[in-house]
């Protein structure tokens, strides 16, 4: 377990220092996306470290041995105080899915210190020893549901979906309901990394003339919503437009 959280905060260090990386004319966007690569992995190798000490739980349930009440509580005492520490650094920093995947490995020793304690405690109180491997898949199923839940940001990042924080139905409306803009369609927004976020759209604008206050007005109401990589395109309203996915102050198909 030690192994792969000193291995997930160094991976989790190697992808921050890359993604400080300026664009090159082979990667355009920059490095970014490694950060989210690095949460991938690191979301694996917790769901790695679950699945052996929940099969180390039920064997030790199966099979019980003694337990040192006395020496489980003092190293749960260390532990306990080396992992709030890294934990406060980790949260001072910017939040992103790569920190996050190297704080899912740190919360989850911090867990498993409180429950050897508890179960240390318990150990010398009653001599109980079920609650060591008990507490362990409590703490499993905790970290394991964590774990799932960055798996689908992380998944929906890499398939370039829209971050879970933005809606593009509320999105779009806001670009049409814009003075000028008769429509939008073709409307793209995906993640580059975990604070970064694009946009792309095509604006149907009543005159080409007012296009540089209409892009003004677009960029002000997207910056608002965190959207700061921003690709729009105008098309004139010269032909009437059947589709309409996001209508602006025209409601009719026909215009």
């Amino acid at each position: 377990h030690m192994v792969t959280d000193s291995a997930s905060l160094a991976l989790a260090a190697f992808a921050a220092w890359l993604a400080q990386r300026p664009p090159t004319q082979h990667h355009t966007y920059g490095y970014g996306r490694v950060e989210t690569l690095a949460a991938l992995l690191n979301v694996f190798f917790m769901v790695l470290v679950v699945v052996a000490i929940s099969v180390a739980a039920v064997d030790r349930m199966a099979s019980p041995v003694a337990i040192n009440g006395e020496a489980v509580t003092l190293v749960a005492a260390l532990g306990l105080v080396l992992n709030l520490g890294v934990a406060w650094l980790l949260m001072q920093g910017e939040q992103t899915m790569n920190t996050r995947g190297a704080l899912l490995h740190v919360l989850g020793d911090l867990l498993g210190s409180v429950a050897a304690l508890v179960a240390g405690a318990v150990i010398v109180w009653t001599g109980w020893t079920p609650i060591d491997p008990l507490l362990s898949l409590l703490i499993c199923l905790l970290m394991l549901v964590s774990s799932l839940r960055l798996l689908r940001e992380v998944l929906q990042a890499l398939m370039e979906g829209v971050p879970p924080s933005l809606s593009s139905e509320q999105i779009g409306r806001a670009l049409a309901s814009i003075p000028g803009v008769s429509s939008v369609h073709d409307l793209h927004v995906w993640t580059l990394s975990s604070n970064r976020v694009a946009l792309s759209a095509h604006l149907v604008v009543d005159s080409l003339e007012g296009w540089p206050l209409v892009l003004a007005a677009s960029r002000h109401a997207l910056a608002d919503q965190g959207i700061a990589h921003v690709t729009l395109q105008p098309e004139p309203l010269t032909t009437p437009i059947r589709w309409l996915p996001f209508p602006g102050r025209h409601q009719s198909d026909e215009l």
